[in-house]
């Protein structure tokens, strides 16, 4: 059984916030948390320099359990990712291959595949691949299909539409989350005409889109881009994103990959400023930030490989930082896949109470052991359960904008609550 932060302290003899053993240098924070205040940047270093994890991991709960109680949501979703080509080369991405025109061999019959591998491992998917891989998902029973890719030099606008079109004609109530703010910018650059955001959106959102995952962010700091991802385009295109986004009334989450070369500081920068998006789309938008996923950097196949990437200590920070520090953002999303099962599970005790879903395919990134070609990554929903049951939460089963679904008879409803 996981232990509750507050269990830990009780079981040794403790109670309350100003025990022995407790940072005394917290204490001003622990009451802006049990008073519902702000916490300000000088805050969220303070939170980052402290070794006190029991203590975060309580102040992170009180939040946590102040939104949601002790409950703890999954969804059934299936993620595709539908090339890896990418005129990018950012250091921390493992998963992008150049470009390379591929040589394309009949088969026996004499047919030619619709999308083939190249020797370098790029791929490429047809449209008809991803509704295929949707609709097998769909008629298993998920309610989202998850889509990102890299940046492909030669697939059309067109496609994006189709593929979006084709999904919604075959899955009519499955949710399509698809497209991180950068391919968003990549499509307006490529349509023609060129086209702005809004109009790249709206015509992804008439062809099926529904939401926006959120990738991509990394993490907001000159410095950082200049030094990790110089080539991709930076904090002000990606708010740019999210701020059409949000008028138009699609609602999106929000990410931070941490563990690289970023430091605590900008990290908790990186947060403030997602802080006061929300702040602005809350008081004039349609829609807003649903979640925040913090993705735990993975050195392995990178050009970063040489660093260590960050322990399950920073981790477990860093999912309470952000708990604290974003009060205005609903939820905070452990993604198992970079955090791991049994971290998303300690996870729910410190601030977190969402580990995603059922995921079946990942090829965006791969822990150290797992093999370099497709690699199926995937969680049963009984296991799911039990991970969040054995936190000692009540596990939630929920759609892509948090409504509980409701399973009976072999299909599923969503509350409209």
């Amino acid at each position: 059984m996981v232990l509750h932060a507050r269990a830990h302290r009780e079981r040794d003899g403790y109670s309350g916030m100003t025990v022995t053993g407790f940072d005394s240098g917290l204490a001003d924070i622990a009451g802006k948390v049990e008073s519902s205040q702000r916490l300000t940047y000088e805050d969220g270093i303070r939170l980052y320099a402290s070794s006190d994890i029991h203590t975060l991991g309580e102040l992170a709960n009180t939040v946590r359990e102040r939104f949601h109680g002790r409950t703890a949501y999954y969804n059934v979703n299936r993620h595709i990712n539908y090339t890896n080509y990418c005129v990018l080369r950012c250091k921390f991405c493992s998963f992008y291959r150049p470009y390379v025109k591929r040589q394309v061999e009949a088969g026996p019959d004499g047919s030619l595949p619709v999308v083939a591998q190249d020797h370098t491992g790029g791929y490429e998917l047809s449209v008809e691949q991803v509704v295929e891989r949707a609709s097998e998902a769909y008629a298993q029973g998920s309610t989202e299909v998850h889509i990102v890719g890299g940046l492909h030099p030669k697939l059309p606008f067109s496609y994006y539409l189709d593929l979006c079109r084709g999904i919604r004609e075959a899955c009519p109530r499955m949710h399509i989350k698809a497209f991180t703010a950068i391919e968003i910018i990549h499509l307006a650059r490529i349509a023609r005409p060129r086209l702005t955001i809004s109009e790249v959106l709206t015509q992804l959102r008439e062809a099926g889109l529904d939401s926006l995952p959120g990738g991509g962010a990394e993490i907001f700091d000159d410095r950082v881009h200049d030094e990790t991802f110089k080539n991709k385009v930076g904090e002000a295109e990606w708010f740019e994103v999210h701020r059409a986004a949000h008028e138009l009334g699609i609602f999106s989450n929000a990410t931070m990959l941490y563990g690289h070369v970023e430091t605590p500081a900008e990290r908790i920068n990186h947060l403030i400023k997602l802080r006061e998006h929300q702040d602005e789309s809350i008081r004039s938008r349609q829609a807003r930030f649903n979640c925040v996923v913090p993705l735990s950097f993975i050195p392995d196949g990178s050009a970063l490989e040489h660093l260590p990437g960050p322990t399950g200590l920073d981790d477990l920070k860093t999912l309470a930082i952000c708990r604290l520090m974003l009060d205005n953002i609903p939820h905070i999303k452990a993604f198992w896949i970079m955090q791991s099962p049994k971290l998303a599970q300690v996870s729910l005790n410190w601030g977190v109470d969402d580990i995603d879903g059922t995921v079946v395919y990942y090829d965006i990134t791969k822990r150290e052991g797992q093999a370099d070609d497709r690699t199926q990554q995937s969680l049963t929903v009984d296991q799911l359960k039990r991970m969040i049951c054995e936190a000692g939460c009540t596990p939630l089963e929920r759609d892509s904008l948090y409504r509980q679904v409701t399973r009976a008879d072999g299909g599923w409803t969503v509350s409209d609550a």
